[in-house]
């Protein structure tokens, strides 16, 4: 069974091309080795709690052109028939998604994108679930039920006792104070060792598994 992500317009039976947003590059799947390679963009610096994406701003064209030069190396010429499925980070938020979808798409190397948190790639197969993560500047703590996101807090990442995210995750909803939801543990950037203790860990090569076949569904 697939995970399901919706777009908007473009070609429901084009070629979906999963891609994930972590906290310091993008992953894109390639399609002869099903392993996913890596694009970075030389020259950016880090930027506390800044995700490194927003440099893209500054040399806009310049991304654009070698992120579709890499494209070429892993899928050919041909890019335009492409649907980029793009895992991004649970903190996105919506003019970061937008700035996402508006560098893919006008980078001439897809006919559409879509979008999906990394809270909602985490389980296929359970009904409600709670998901912890870390980006580059927050913990997310995420309450999702019939795979959509039902609560959201966030939480600084520098400053706040784990055992308090521990606790909240217990009682984020209702549903949770009279039903025994399962807490998943996200830990594809290897930055969650003070959340081990949790029974249902998601280590990078599961996550990997879980999103390297993508249904995308036409809106």
């Amino acid at each position: 069974m697939c995970s399901k992500i919706l777009v908007s317009g473009g070609d429901y039976l084009a070629k979906t091309i999963p891609m994930i947003i972590t906290n310091n590059n993008i992953l894109i799947k390639d399609k002869e080795s099903d392993e996913f390679k890596t694009f970075t963009m030389p020259a950016l610096s880090v930027v506390p709690n800044i995700p490194f994406y927003h440099q893209f701003a500054e040399r806009i064209a310049e991304c654009q052109y070698y992120f579709k030069e890499f494209m070429k190396t892993i899928y050919g010429k041909k890019l335009s028939k492409h649907i980029f499925a793009i895992i991004v980070p649970d903190d996105t938020s919506k003019l970061e998604s937008i700035f996402i979808n508006e560098f893919f798409v006008n980078s001439d190397a897809c006919k559409a994108v879509a979008q999906m948190p990394m809270a909602l790639a985490i389980s296929k197969d359970e009904n409600k679930y709670v998901s912890i993560s870390k980006s580059d500047r927050n913990i997310i703590l995420e309450y999702v039920r019939n795979h959509e996101s039902v609560v959201t807090r966030f939480y600084d990442r520098n400053t706040t006792n784990p055992q308090k995210i521990k606790e909240d995750a217990k009682r984020l909803h209702i549903d949770l104070e009279y039903e025994s939801v399962p807490i998943y543990i996200n830990n594809f950037n290897m930055n969650m060792d003070e959340y081990l203790d949790f029974a249902n860990i998601i280590t990078p090569k599961q996550f990997l598994e879980k999103i390297a076949e993508i249904d995308v569904e036409k809106i």
